[in-house]
């Protein structure tokens, strides 16, 4: 599987989007300069799939704008 991931910074709350085929260790080595955690991923089975879609979040305002809207309440805690 590949993912798709979101993580906030913990001290300055900063978003960060990427995508990964082992969602753990990848959260494990942002965390080794700075705490973040984890707030929303999507899983894919292509590989394709999941650039494409890290793409867009890094790349369209209205792609990470909506994906906001939908976890505005778990951005924020």
């Amino acid at each position: 599987m590949y993912y798709v991931y979101l993580l906030k910074n913990k001290n300055e709350g900063d978003i960060y989007y990427g995508y990964t085929n082992n969602l753990e260790r990848r959260v494990k080595e942002h965390n080794t300069k700075e705490e973040w955690f984890l707030v929303y991923y999507e899983a894919y089975s292509s590989e394709e799939d999941a650039r494409k879609r890290e793409g867009n979040l890094k790349h369209y305002g209205q792609s990470r704008t909506h994906l906001k809207q939908r976890l505005s309440k778990s951005l924020s805690t």
